[in-house]
């Protein structure tokens, strides 16, 4: 696997070249011929033209980490309120967004900026960071939440606090094995129940 980082007209653009195995398209002739087959991965900043692609991994996304931790009706509250013109009006706003592409298309996105709880001594926060379900697992959050935190630290916040809900057990193992501490529990409403968060902190430099 190989990284190439290019800088466009001020925004970031990182290709990952993928390889994978796969099979000659002519199987009848040439049975035993495996091809190589190219797979390019990018993390870039998000375009308003990708606001429904966007909304369609927040969708999928939710869905699978959500389901049975918060709430039926209002997970799709929540997840009603983030159409494509949501998503839109972010970008115009110039938040912090960054989307990751396979082959074009939009699987995962992360939100970041400026910490939101000023008592606690971390500058920066990733505020979501989502794959869609089939392309979680296979390396690219990791992936993703580098960038996120290379692009926090490109504003000077070079520490970083994420949240997750505590029943989310995938994202706690998650950020664990990023080496995130965990710094604060706290409780948010979503409807008439009361969640527990988790807060994880980062204080070593961004990984390359």
């Amino acid at each position: 696997m190989q990284a190439r980082i290019k800088r466009l007209l001020g925004g970031l653009f990182i290709i990952f070249s993928l390889q994978r195995m796969g099979t000659c398209p002519n199987d009848n002739l040439r049975p035993n011929i495996v091809s190589m087959v190219k797979t390019i991965v990018s993390i870039r900043h998000a375009k308003l033209e990708d606001a429904s692609e966007i909304a369609l991994a927040h969708d999928a996304s939710w869905r699978e980490a959500y389901r049975g931790v918060i709430p039926g009706i209002e997970l799709e509250r929540m997840i009603a309120r983030r159409g494509p013109e949501w998503w839109r009006a972010a970008i115009l706003r110039g938040s912090g967004l960054l989307v990751l592409e396979i082959d074009e298309l939009i699987v995962g996105y992360s939100t970041f900026g400026r910490n939101r709880v000023p008592t606690m001594p971390y500058s920066g926060e990733i505020f979501e960071l989502y794959l869609m379900p089939q392309y979680q697992g296979l390396g690219f959050g990791r992936r993703l939440f580098n960038v996120s935190r290379r692009e926090l630290a490109a504003y000077g916040y070079l520490s970083t606090i994420v949240w997750a809900l505590a029943d989310n057990s995938k994202a706690l193992s998650f950020y664990g094995r990023l080496g995130g501490q965990t710094v604060r529990q706290a409780e948010e409403r979503f409807g008439d129940n009361m969640l527990s968060r988790v807060a994880f902190g980062f204080i070593s430099a961004p990984a390359l």
